[in-house]
């Protein structure tokens, strides 16, 4: 008699299941994303899978300081700086205000320091040190971010400043956050940085604390910033990786801490719910050798690189399909590295992408010399 009521309550449960719709992959705006403007953005294609009001021109706080370490970063890679250079705070930079690590004038801290003190504390004075140690002098530096934002293709974007304090003109749009977020990335030092939850400076006198709390709270978050200005409103980009997929969540001008939070903790779900990044499987068929007419050799070998992945949505992986498309035949001269085909990946009928079929070799076209040549030299090791 239990064991029927039992599988009865199974029933019961399975059938309300059966008549509650599964969740849709939309987003509802007003309830779901509670930002005025946001965009998520897959980081290896820099596909955007979700925006709202994504060219919004907006203040963006201390998300601004993306760009600034992103010069940073560049100039570590070039060897212009060094993570233990000592930087000495000027009176400009100390003079900063709002979040800082009260850097005094002619204080130095190491490079390191500085980039671990604007990461984590998003401290505004070692901002403007490391400009200043960078550029000369904290103009020169926003020039420099002004030119890498117009090279990545940011149109939205014009920095005042290289903290993201406040001012007349400061302005970029979701969209340009997840560009330069993107860019930021590609740096996988600055992980090390976005982290960090906890640390010390000053050799343990001064404790920091990151202003991102998604660190403490999702599962695969990488970083990135934080930014709260009375004219920005509260600002995030998130990063975040799982089983390959790696996210940019932006959301700009939320009305509070926990909006923005939300806001990328649901963009992020949106994300690695819907959709995965699969690599390119070996298409049916062979790269057989092309026929070459009229070329001192018969065929050339042909190569194509079918390495990487695509980004497609979740659960599609075994619809992806690959066709190869080749010549069966090619006039001399052929060039190595000569497109001879391509191969096709398409998923429900859509191309997804190509990848080109090329000659792995050159031939040369047939000619009079050419054959006497050849004959001489089949002579001559007979």
């Amino acid at each position: 008699m239990k064991l029927k009521k039992i599988a009865a309550a199974v029933l019961a449960v399975a059938l309300v299941a059966a008549a509650v719709p599964m969740r849709t992959y939309a987003l509802d705006e007003k309830t779901d994303i509670k930002a005025p403007a946001a965009v998520l953005m897959e980081a290896s294609t820099g596909e955007v899978l979700y925006q709202k009001a994504p060219h919004d021109k907006r203040p963006c706080a201390s998300i601004t300081k993306v760009m600034t370490l992103l010069l940073v970063m560049e100039a570590l890679d070039a060897g212009k700086i060094h993570l233990t250079d000592m930087v000495s705070t000027s009176a400009h930079a100390s003079s900063m205000g709002g979040s800082d690590i009260w850097l005094k004038e002619g204080e130095t801290m190491s490079v390191n320091d500085m980039i671990k003190a604007t990461v984590v504390a998003s401290a505004n004075d070692a901002a403007v040190a490391l400009a200043e140690h960078i550029a000369g002098s904290d103009d020169a530096f926003v020039g420099m971010m002004n030119a890498k934002a117009k090279a990545l293709g940011m149109k939205d974007t014009t920095f005042k400043n290289c903290n993201g304090l406040d001012a007349e003109g400061h302005v970029t749009s979701a969209y340009d956050v997840a560009v330069m977020s993107r860019a930021l990335i590609q740096h996988k030092k600055i992980f090390e940085y976005t982290s960090i939850w906890m640390d010390t400076l000053r050799g343990g006198k001064t404790q920091i604390v990151n202003t991102n709390k998604l660190l403490k709270s999702y599962k695969g978050i990488t970083g990135l910033k934080t930014g709260t200005t009375s004219s920005a409103g509260s600002c995030i980009s998130a990063t975040a990786e799982r089983d390959g997929l790696s996210l940019i969540a932006v959301a700009l001008g939320a009305g509070s801490t926990n909006d923005r939070f939300s806001t990328a903790t649901t963009l992020l779900n949106y994300g690695f719910a819907g959709w995965a990044m699969t690599s390119l499987s070996k298409p049916s068929g062979e790269l057989a050798p092309v026929t070459v007419e009229n070329g001192m050799a018969a065929q050339v070998p042909v190569t194509a690189n079918l390495s990487g992945k695509l980004l497609i949505p979740k659960g599609k992986g075994k619809n992806l399909t690959g066709k190869i498309t080749l010549k069966q035949s090619v006039s001399a001269p052929v060039a190595k590295g000569q497109k001879l085909g391509e191969v096709v990946y398409t998923l429900d009928g859509k191309t997804l992408c190509t990848r080109p079929i090329t000659a792995t070799a050159s031939v040369n076209g047939m000619s009079f010399s050419r054959v006497l040549r050849l004959l001489f030299m089949n002579l001559w090791y007979i």
